[in-house]
């Protein structure tokens, strides 16, 4: 199956889009990391499928303050949260453990 054509304008759309998406990601992991916004924020947002609906879990755990690979790690296989899953594709007993997590 290959990728549909695009007109010039719609692949400056999404490039648009996409660089908007960095961006506002970008700004998450400032906000994270100085405190501004919680983890547990995020992961109430992200539930109804909101803006951080497709963040990834283990970029959230390594956004926040404390947090490094090694313990993002831990947090995953405790929660058994497959490496690539999104915020949005979290059971409700994986979100329930990752709010307690979090410190809900």
């Amino acid at each position: 199956m290959t990728a549909p054509l695009r007109t010039a304008e719609q692949r400056a759309s999404a490039l648009e889009r996409a660089l908007e998406v960095r961006r506002e990601r970008a700004a998450l992991r400032a906000a994270l990391k100085s405190g501004q916004v919680s983890g547990v924020e995020i992961v109430e947002g992200a539930a109804g499928a909101g803006a951080w609906h497709g963040v990834r879990v283990r970029w959230l755990l390594e956004s926040l303050p404390g947090v490094g690979t090694a313990r993002a790690d831990s947090i995953m296989v405790r929660l058994s949260v497959p490496e690539g899953r999104r915020l949005g594709g979290l059971t409700d007993r994986q979100r329930i453990e990752l709010l307690e997590v979090l410190g809900r």
